[in-house]
């Protein structure tokens, strides 16, 4: 994934920062036999991501400029089934990212907590985990 880091505040630890500030800039994907989008990750960091404009290649639908997710330390995300699963088939060929898209981040080392009153705004999507519901197995466990 192309991220561009703008502004980082390290802390006392190195390779640990206090926040990183990122953007997903307008960009060109060219890598061969791979998989383009964000993969399947935990962090050590709080991620808060929104999206300014466009749309973002690990969310599909659903992610409108204006929208945001957190997802906090050690919690496993990664793109919707849809998005894994169009990204699994496509015959790859260099593809530009739209100049009409740009998405952000803050990535921290503190853990993030969401307010009582944005955790009860009626724009909370409470089923956005089910975007991986209908990720197929791939591996067997023999």
């Amino acid at each position: 994934v192309y991220k561009r880091q703008v502004l980082t505040c390290p802390s006392d630890e190195p390779g640990v920062a206090v926040l990183d500030f990122v953007i997903f800039p307008p960009r060109w994907m060219v890598a061969e036999n791979t998989f383009r989008p964000p993969y399947y990750h935990r962090n050590c960091m709080s991620e808060y991501m929104g999206n300014i404009a466009g749309s973002y290649d690990g969310k599909g639908k659903g992610f409108e400029p204006g929208k945001s997710s957190l997802h906090s330390y050690m919690t496993p995300h990664g793109p919707s089934a849809v998005v894994f699963e169009k990204a699994s088939t496509v015959e790859l060929q260099p593809e530009r990212y739209s100049n009409d898209d740009l998405s952000f981040m803050f990535e921290t080392s503190f853990m993030l907590r969401g307010t009582t009153w944005a955790l009860d705004d009626q724009h909370v999507d409470k089923d956005y985990y089910h975007c991986w519901s209908k990720l197929r197995p791939l591996f067997k466990n023999e």
